[in-house]
């Protein structure tokens, strides 16, 4: 146990300080609370059963006097029935709700060029293939496995597939989004930290799956419009 305690709390400590846990975005600091109240949640069911089961054993630990008796049968408590169906029912909606509320806000499906997009935000057009990702702005101008994008302006992505079934991750900055074949979905959200962060494909999508990375470089708006300016 002394020899794992030091390997436990590395892979700790580097969770907590690299991806969705350190987020740079509004739509990353949405998913981490939402990460957080899971946590929480499940840290106070794991309490209540500890207690219980402690004290369950406490109470019908077998004692010498009554080794040889033979418990007596007791009805069902039809309060204590209620209440455990009840708990849980409470605590999946208080995790529910947030959790629906919060993914309808980050993510939504577009079936036109322009629908429900806000004129302020900066659109890009994603397209994946094996083994690859090409971004297209608004003006033209097209990369390949580099994402360029403002700080402190709303980014609406268009995701669509040339080929098969791929994800978009960039784990800092957004949740998970299937880009699919025939079907465009958008993702959008609102970069808060300049910085270089890494994207990749989050779906099995053949031999060269694990080479489908990208870069993702937030710089100020300045810096944003010269180099979409720029040939």
């Amino acid at each position: 146990m002394k020899k794992l305690l030091p390997l436990l709390t590395l892979i700790l400590l580097s969770g907590c300080s690299l991806r969705t846990l350190n987020p740079v975005s509004n739509s990353a600091e949405k998913i981490t609370d939402l990460i957080y109240l899971s946590f929480a949640i499940m840290m106070l069911v794991l309490a209540v059963v500890f207690i219980l089961f402690a004290l369950f054993i406490r109470k019908y630990k077998e004692r010498p006097e009554t080794s040889d008796k033979i418990p007596k049968e007791k009805k069902e408590n039809k309060l204590l029935e209620v209440t455990w169906t009840v708990i849980p029912i409470i605590l999946i909606a208080i995790l529910a709700v947030p959790t629906v509320k919060a993914t309808y806000d980050i993510t939504s499906t577009i079936s036109g060029p322009d629908d429900g997009v806000s004129k302020e935000a900066v659109v890009v057009k994603v397209k994946a293939e094996q083994f690859r990702w090409e971004f297209t702005y608004e003006n033209g101008k097209q990369t390949m496995d580099e994402l360029v994008l403002p700080k402190d302006q709303k980014v609406t992505l268009r995701l669509s597939s040339n080929d098969v079934i791929h994800s978009f991750w960039v784990p800092r900055l957004a949740g998970k989004m299937d880009v699919r074949p025939n079907k465009e979905n958008r993702l959008s959200f609102v970069p808060q930290v300049t910085g270089t962060f890494q994207g990749k494909c989050a779906e099995f999508c053949g031999a060269g799956h694990a080479n489908m990375r990208f870069e993702t470089k937030v710089v100020t708006q300045e810096k944003f419009e010269d180099w979409l300016a720029s040939e």
